[in-house]
């Protein structure tokens, strides 16, 4: 009779990691081929509809440097459970929904589960696996989550919504958030509580402020620049931004520690993730309405229409640590950038006439690759260098820059697409693809110009090998 062997601590502990992030990737663009029957059966106005995917990715990006706080001092695993659980109770709740603010309640109070949760799984996957191709393998297949979850989500979205109902999208986060719930306590190590205070001020004033210029943004794009509510809330935003930058530098323990951006790698791949995931969150978003509203697809094959995308930037996990082994994190990064660059720029040209094959499949598949190379040295880059200690803060800045990224290019692009909507929507569409591949070349030109490092790097407090975040081959 055959022995069943568990497999290895460090196999479950990865395994574990990547489903739990998957999850909560996979919620920001699962209900994006989903938002024409939510708009029909909660009845959402056209403008309140683009807070479905707002209310979580705010909540979501503005409380990550907390939720990282909250893990170094009350044990990572411990965080992780109470956000895994808030995550899928929010999702229940958003699955039951009955009227809009009902949704919109529960949107945000997933974001908030998932700022609690996520900040958790790279400080344990970076303190756990030790440094070298082990590390280079886990953060490969991590960045790789981090990239093609949103395609993912698309497909998924669009199976669930045209097989079942909309709120299945909701609805399946449930048995795999109890499963990771049950996994975890067997699975993840535990980290010691330590004293300390919570940066209130700090994740007050981040949040609000944040959620001020992406609604000014937002609503720039329906009521101009000009408008005395836009222009208020990009104020107040930009003040409580400012206001955060000062409590962080006179904190007795910040959630942010400004000592994370005297490393140029990592602050260049804070700004280069950035504009990097708002371009891919754009496209995901505009390509999916030209999908449905141009061709004609139905939401399943809407979001089936992005397998290529999806399956040749997880085939890059296969590829991606002899990548960075041969070349180097740096110029595999370029190389990505600027392969992606060329996708997208390829993609910008969509016409009403375009062919799904040449026009649509093939630019996806090079963006895909170019997204599988860029997303592992941006993650690996966004925690070089960083002590111990600083594990999960940094951790929280790389799922900040992600998720806020997101919401932050999407309201940018969405003014383009409003400006442009009166030539039609195939044009409006290859408007916004134009500008998200003009934020691809700004992203390409900091790496260039910030992501290396010089000669004379700056010192930092030595640690284990065994628990120091990677630095960049």
């Amino acid at each position: 009779m055959p022995v069943l062997r568990r497999a290895p601590a460090s196999t479950r502990l990865l395994a574990v990691i990547l489903a739990s992030y998957l999850m909560i990737v996979l919620d920001v663009s699962i209900v994006v081929t989903a938002l024409p029957k939510i708009h029909q059966s909660l009845g959402f106005s056209a403008t309140g509809l683009s807070w479905v995917q707002n209310a979580y990715t705010l909540a979501f990006g503005g409380l990550l440097l907390l939720g990282a706080r909250a893990g170094d001092l009350l044990g990572r695993r411990r965080m992780f459970m109470i956000g895994i659980g808030l995550f899928s109770a929010a999702s229940l709740a958003g699955g039951l929904a009955q009227s809009a603010a009902w949704l919109l309640a529960a949107r945000a109070a997933q974001g908030v589960g998932a700022a609690i949760a996520a900040p958790a799984t790279l400080a344990l996957l970076t303190t756990t696996f030790p440094e070298g191709p082990e590390r280079t393998r886990a953060v490969a297949y991590y960045g790789a989550v981090a990239g093609g979850g949103g395609s993912v989500g698309l497909v998924l979205g669009g199976i669930l919504t045209q097989w079942l109902s909309w709120r299945w999208g909701l609805f399946v986060n449930v048995p795999v958030g109890l499963a990771l719930i049950l996994a975890a306590p067997g699975s993840l190590p535990e980290t010691d509580r330590r004293r300390g205070h919570f940066d209130l001020p700090g994740a007050l004033t981040s949040t609000l402020g944040m959620t001020a210029i992406v609604y000014g943004i937002v609503r720039a794009a329906e009521s101009g620049w000009t408008d005395s509510l836009t222009l208020c809330s990009l104020t107040a935003g930009s003040a409580l931004l400012a206001l955060f930058v000062a409590n962080e530098r006179r904190a007795e323990q910040p959630i942010t520690p400004l000592r994370l951006f005297a490393s140029r790698e990592r602050s260049g791949a804070y700004a280069a993730r950035v504009m990097f995931v708002g371009a891919m969150f754009g496209m995901f978003f505009f390509l999916t309405q030209y999908l449905q509203g141009v061709s004609g697809f139905s939401p399943l094959q809407a979001g089936v229409a992005f397998l290529p995308l999806t399956l040749v930037m997880f085939s890059m996990v296969l590829v991606v640590p002899r990548l960075v082994a041969r070349f180097g994190n740096r110029r595999l990064l370029i190389g990505g950038v600027l392969t992606a660059l060329v996708g997208m720029t390829w993609l910008s040209q969509i016409s009403p006439s375009t062919p799904y094959l040449t026009g649509i499949a093939i630019p996806m598949v090079i963006l895909g690759a170019g997204a599988g190379a860029a997303f592992t040295p941006l993650t690996a880059s966004g925690v070089a260098g960083v002590v111990a200690d600083d594990a999960g803060a940094a951790s929280g800045l790389v799922n900040t820059a992600h998720q806020l990224g997101g919401s932050l290019g999407l309201g940018v692009l969405v003014t383009v697409f409003s400006a442009a909507h009166a030539g039609g929507l195939a044009h409006a569409v290859s408007a916004s693809l134009t500008a998200g591949a003009g934020m691809l070349a700004l992203a390409l030109l900091v790496v260039v110009a910030v992501v290396r490092r010089p000669a004379a790097a700056v010192a930092e407090r030595p640690v284990q090998p065994a628990v120091e975040v990677q630095r960049a081959a």
